[in-house]
């Protein structure tokens, strides 16, 4: 069974900096997609970045030149290094494995940007 277990949320001041990370396990090795989505109060979930098995990165214009997905494929895990944190990416964080069809989520870790 997969599961997938975020960490490192918390309450920042803007222009501050957090790293979440996220540990895959009973995962199967092969190509797969690793992302980070967010949810803030009264919105849709929103994809932020996306990495490949190899390393391919994609981020979404908000968060550009600010975030910075990576992952340790020998750990099966995935990090979100974001500065320069905003009020505006104030969210519950989540993971998101895609493999083979499959997609599995995490069950989030929250993010206060706040004076």
């Amino acid at each position: 069974q997969v599961q997938l277990v975020e960490s490192g949320g918390g309450l920042v001041q803007p222009g501050g900096s957090l790293r979440l990370s996220c540990a895959a396990s009973g995962v199967i090795s092969g190509i797969n997609t690793m992302s980070w989505y967010r949810q803030a109060p009264g919105k849709q979930r929103e994809l932020v970045a996306t990495i490949s098995v190899s390393g391919s990165t994609y981020y979404a214009d908000s968060v550009k030149g600010r975030f910075t997905i990576s992952r340790n494929n020998a750990k099966n895990t995935v990090y979100l290094q974001m500065i320069s944190l905003k009020p505006e990416d104030t969210a519950v964080y989540y993971c998101k494995r895609d493999q083979f069809g499959y997609v599995y989520w995490g069950q989030g870790t929250q993010v206060t940007v706040s004076s």
